[in-house]
């Protein structure tokens, strides 16, 4: 059984604050098909997410 992936955008690395746009953008790095196909499909969770934990940041730092 696989384990489902959060959807929660909030707490997503490719989630991040957009200065110009004045809010928060997803950022994963798609090309076209990627995006086309993500488009097209309905997903039961985010298969670009990945979580944002900056203390396992910080750790790998040190």
């Amino acid at each position: 059984m696989k384990k489902k992936k959060c959807t929660n955008c909030e707490s997503c690395m490719n989630y991040v604050w957009d200065d110009e746009a004045g809010e928060s953008v997803c950022m994963a790095n798609l090309d076209e098909d990627e995006y086309l196909r993500f488009l097209q499909s309905s997903y039961d969770s985010c298969p670009f997410y990945q979580h944002y934990d900056e203390y396992k940041i910080v750790q790998h730092q040190n």
